[in-house]
């Protein structure tokens, strides 16, 4: 143990230190999701008056993205490859950007130096006796980001769990800040009785011993509660929460039938409850890789049974999907869906899943539509969706004809919408 810490000694600073090596016009990405570095972040907040135009990169903040305020403005220009709950406003303003790009690219983009990076800001455990560190719950863009840095400021935190896979060694980083925090939590979403009824329609598309790939919030979430009398059921996800973990226990979960990377884990980030943090801490069958691997759709599409399971805000009758815009204002991002659905459609019996619930806003909209809205971009194309699900049933796409696609969605959407839909239909001309 003291070999590493000689090792390192010479470069621990503080917060306020490490972040004054960030200059203005420095693009800076940082940490991903739960494994944000928050005490770097808020360092690096706190020198607003001393920089201008620092390009802060990254996908969800689950922090409070303070650089992201509008008396920020002059100092930090927020870059999301992905619109969070505190980034939304910002980028709705014109104060921050957004850029486009699927998740298992994104590592590219800082490869290729279309956006090069000049710091990265991550969050690590503690050295192992060789001097490795994990990246936690967050290898996904940030093992590449760190990778590809000019300079890598590292915030050691002992509460990280300690996971399988990507890891960073202690030759690789500039500076390191010991401090320890607990982790940002997701905290379980509420599961009615709509997300009930999805997730016991899509439970019926999985068969056992299928690997799976579940999104966030709270449809994944029910389609695991009705996943109890499966078996030997897998996990190749870009992420996955504490509803994982009790079918884990259950035995349920044991990824033994996954014909690629067999008892494991996979994913590329995390995000839970401190249950979650303490499941894959030194569990030897947890595995983050970064995201070019886990969401590769190649990578996907060699597994046997595959089912990807994504939401989305609106499904028109041809089956576009639009799961990233309400309207012309861009709500999240594509993320991981297209690799996923285009993954699974490569897997032998493999199946892809959108589901959402039939309504919106009280159940005054229909989130099954004649088109999308406008303005909205489509997400995933209609040569792509396989299943559509909703509280009302299942809709299956693949090899349907338009005339057969807008029969089948009209049936799955709200009844109270049926009737317009069927008209909206006929004068398009799709019925």
């Amino acid at each position: 143990m003291n070999q590493w810490k000689e090792k390192y000694q010479h470069k621990i600073v503080s917060a306020e230190q490490a972040v004054k090596h960030i200059q203005s016009g420095h693009r800076v990405v940082t940490g991903h999701a739960c494994g944000e570095p928050q005490v770097l972040i808020e360092a690096l907040v706190a020198r607003a008056s001393e920089v201008e135009n620092v390009e802060i990169v990254h996908m969800v903040a689950m922090g409070p993205a303070k650089y992201t305020q509008p008396e920020m403005e002059k100092s930090f220009r927020h870059n999301a490859l992905f619109v969070g709950g505190t980034t939304r406003k910002a980028v709705e303003e014109k104060r921050a950007d957004f850029t486009p790009c699927f998740f298992s690219e994104i590592p590219r983009l800082f490869k290729e130096k279309i956006l090069p990076v000049d710091v990265a800001l991550i969050q690590i455990t503690t050295p192992d006796e060789q001097g490795f560190c994990s990246y936690g719950v967050s290898a996904d863009y940030t093992k590449v980001a760190a990778e590809c840095a000019q300079i890598v400021i590292a915030q050691i935190n002992q509460c990280l769990p300690r996971t399988g896979g990507a890891e960073i060694h202690l030759d690789d980083i500039h500076f390191i800040v010991e401090y320890d925090e607990p982790l940002i939590e997701l905290r379980p979403p509420k599961i009615g009785d709509i997300e009930k009824a999805i997730g016991e329609n899509v439970a019926g598309l999985i068969p056992d011993g299928a690997t799976l790939q579940l999104g966030i919030g709270a449809i994944p979430d029910a389609v695991l509660l009705f996943l109890t009398d499966k078996k030997d059921l897998g996990i190749h996800s870009e992420m996955f929460s504490d509803g994982v973990v009790s079918l884990a226990e259950a035995g349920v979960i044991t990824n033994q039938k996954k014909n690629i990377n067999p008892g494991k884990f996979m994913a590329t980030f995390l995000m839970g409850t401190k249950r979650l943090y303490d499941f894959v801490d030194h569990n030897p069958d947890v595995e983050l890789q970064s995201v070019d691997y886990i969401n590769d759709p190649c990578i996907i599409g060699q597994h046997h049974n595959m089912i990807s399971i994504n939401s989305a805000l609106q499904v028109d009758l041809m089956g576009e999907v639009n799961a990233e815009m309400i309207g012309s204002k861009q709500f999240s991002g594509v993320g991981g869906q297209v690799d996923f659905i285009r993954g699974a459609s490569r897997s032998l019996n493999g199946k892809s899943i959108i589901a959402l619930p039939s309504t919106a806003a009280g159940g005054k909209i229909s989130r099954i539509a004649c088109e999308l809205d406008r303005g909205a971009a489509v997400t995933t194309s209609r040569n792509d969706v396989h299943y559509v699900v909703t509280e009302y049933g299942i809709a299956e796409l693949r090899g349907k004809s338009l005339r057969e696609r807008a029969l089948a969605l009209i049936a799955i959407s709200h009844p109270d919408f049926r009737p317009i839909l069927r008209n909206q239909a006929k004068e398009k001309g799709l019925i």
